[in-house]
């Protein structure tokens, strides 16, 4: 039994050290679908609305 073994660990050892690491040529991409419309239309908004409060000869009704 000893004598199947070793040689089946032997072999694993040996093909361990063969790994590598090696940098990518290309730079990593990380592509985030973020949506931030929601935010800046809200602000777009209440801006608007404080212009017209604030200034209603320019808006006549």
């Amino acid at each position: 039994m000893m004598r199947m073994v070793l040689p089946v660990l032997l072999g694993a050892v040996m093909l361990g050290g063969c790994v590598s690491v090696k940098a990518p040529d290309k730079p990593i991409e990380i592509n985030l679908n973020i949506n931030v419309k929601q935010e800046v239309v809200v602000s777009l908004k209440q801006d608007a609305q404080d212009l017209i409060t604030n200034n209603p000869e320019l808006f006549p009704k």
